[in-house]
């Protein structure tokens, strides 16, 4: 029954946006194009609830029942004519009524006043107010109903044509009216002209909608939008002009506003007239918010401005990846030609050294060799980092988890860095608590994890310094710190560290070379195993970094052969740029 009622509240605003066709192209305002539409809509039906009056009544003669009906058509359409062709409704309105009370008139008369069909006078009102929408209206039909039924009154004949067929017409009246009251009901005079003062003077592109989805009303802005003149899109479906793949999102926000009462709003594409050529789809932003009897109005927006700059935005991201993977291949292929030449430097350097291809005359040439052989390898490690860091970023770094015991590879990664510390003069501490125990993880990326740590925490150390690494169980977690009592790292430049080649640069750093990828390949390392690494540092209070790992090893699909898996979890690209892990500041 609901869905009946719902369907029969959709006929009147049907019917509005067929006659809005039918408003002459000049009228613009909304508010004043729902006024001539209603009349003309009235002027259109009077005839046939005339003839529909005089079906039931028992009139002399076939010819009065032709011609009556005849007469209202004519005087009806021809006001319904001059409205469409003049853009007015004040001459017609009055004409109309005028012509309404006479017909009220006679009916009374000729059937009595005691007849239902005196309650016809009644129909002067609510036509009246439901054209007008004012009060003004409402007061004019009020006045012109009353004077319907006093001049029925007094020219009554005494004809008593009871029966019940009378009361028909009335009830027929009634129950094609209620949608329309319903409507009327749920406005006041003061919401009509706010809104169309609303619309009017900012000429935005607005839409009024119908609860069956028709275009009930467009603005002038919203025509020119579209391309099209504003009498070709009232009445037409705005669903016909929506692209395909964007319906979807027009069904739910139109639906939210019309059927639920919400404010919705999406993107959609519009099919757009284009003189000289053939339609084509512009996009609009549109915003749906419901109005008075069932109805929705539509702001739209252009939105070809976006689309282009997402277009474009799309282009440069495109671009700056093409960009990067293009230094990351430049970079590896690099490091790939100088690794081999520093692997001759550096073998042959040793042969020297060792005096395997005889032995040097001046102590000043083994000093001199020695001297190359360091470079050569402190290039070496730099040329590896390089490669490493690249893989990492590329997502083509491979890691092989397999169990090994933390305190072995702690100790080596201690030996390692010890005759550096010493020559440093720093103080040099591994910690491996109780219970450690073994991990599931790649034994050289943790190795290199550590001793990455170990190396900055000497570089940036002053003489007299003391370093302390820590491992230990935390649950499921092996958690590996390095603390210094170093220079520290200011708030400030925490966010750059771990950026491939960033150095944090003051007046003690600047005395130690390096290319700043240590901190960004731990990082990289410590991702590729599931992990989390944080900072705590402060400027001259020393620098604390901790490393936390899966004790069980990443996630990943184990070994088709049953031996270790290399793998790189997943992770087509690893972004190394900006340190987005946890940073904290030392109180």
């Amino acid at each position: 029954m609901s869905a009946a009622i719902a369907r029969l509240s959709d006929v009147p605003a049907g019917l509005l946006a067929a006659c809005d066709r039918l408003v002459h192209p000049r009228v613009g305002a909304a508010a004043e194009r729902e006024h001539q539409s209603r009349l003309i809509a009235v002027l259109l039906a009077a005839p046939f609830a005339t003839g529909i009056a005089l079906a039931f009544a028992p009139v002399p003669g076939v010819g009065l029942l032709l011609a009556v009906p005849s007469a209202v058509a004519a005087v009806a359409w021809a006001l319904a004519l001059a409205v469409s062709l003049r853009g007015s409704r004040v001459e017609a309105e009055r004409i109309a009524l005028a012509f309404a009370v006479a017909g009220v008139a006679t009916a009374i008369a000729y059937f009595g006043p005691a007849s239902p069909l005196a309650l016809m006078s009644a129909a002067l009102g609510f036509e009246a107010c439901w054209i007008g929408r004012s009060r003004k209206a409402a007061l004019a039909g009020i006045g012109a109903a009353l004077a319907a039924l006093g001049l029925g009154i007094a020219l009554a004949v005494g004809t008593d044509a009871g029966g019940a067929w009378q009361w028909l017409p009335p009830l027929l009246y009634a129950g094609f009216s209620w949608p329309r009251l319903r409507g009327l009901m749920s406005e006041t005079e003061a919401t009509i002209p706010g809104a169309a003062a609303a619309e009017e003077p900012f000429a935005q592109a607005l839409l009024a909608l119908a609860p069956s989805g028709e275009i009930v009303s467009a603005t002038q802005a919203a025509a020119d939008a579209l391309g099209l003149p504003v009498e070709l899109l009232n009445g037409s479906a705005l669903l016909d002009r929506v692209h395909v793949a964007d319906r979807v999102a027009f069904l739910a926000a139109s639906g939210g506003a019309l059927r639920h009462g919400e404010r919705r709003a999406c993107e959609m594409r519009l099919r757009v007239a284009e003189q000289g050529r053939a339609s084509s789809y512009r996009l609009f932003e549109a915003e749906f918010a419901p109005a008075s009897r069932g109805e929705a109005r539509v702001l739209l927006r252009d939105a070809s401005a976006l689309a282009a700059l997402r277009d474009a935005l799309a282009e440069a991201k495109a671009a700056a990846d093409s960009t990067d993977v293009a230094k990351s291949r430049f970079l590896a292929a690099v490091s790939h030609e100088l690794r081999t030449p520093l692997n001759s430097i550096i073998g042959f350097s040793d042969m020297l050294i060792h005096g395997i291809a005889g032995p040097l005359a001046d102590e000043r040439q083994r000093e001199y060799v020695d001297l190359i052989r360091q470079s050569g390898g402190h290039l070496l490690s730099v040329v590896n980092a390089i490669l490493d860091v690249s893989k990492i970023e590329a997502g083509a770094y491979g890691i092989r988890p397999e169990p090994f015991a933390v305190g072995e590879a702690v100790e080596l990664c201690r030996s390692m860095t010890h005759q550096q510390a010493l020559e440093n003069g720093l103080g040099l501490i591994a910690e491996v608590a109780p219970g450690t125990g073994e991990i599931c993880a790649d034994r050289r990326a943790v190795q290199q994890i550590i001793i990455n740590l170990l190396s900055n925490a000497i570089k940036f150390t002053p003489r007299g310094g003391r370093i302390v690494l820590d491992a230990r169980r935390r649950g499921a977690w092996l958690r590996i710190s390095v603390a210094d009592t170093g220079i520290g790292i200011a708030e400030d430049d925490l966010q750059r560290i771990g950026e491939p080649f960033t150095q944090v640069r003051n007046d003690f750093t600047r005395q130690f070379d390096g290319a700043g990828l240590g901190l960004s390949l731990v990082k990289g390392l410590v991702r590729l195993h599931e992990g989390e690494m944080t900072i705590e540092s402060a400027p001259g209070e020393g620098t604390t970094v901790t490393v936390l790992l899966p004790v069980a090893g990443p996630k990943g699909e184990p070994a088709q052969d049953g031996g270790p898996a290399a793998r790189t979890l997943g992770l087509p690209k690893i972004e190394t740029g900006g340190f987005d892990e946890k940073i904290r500041k030392s109180a």
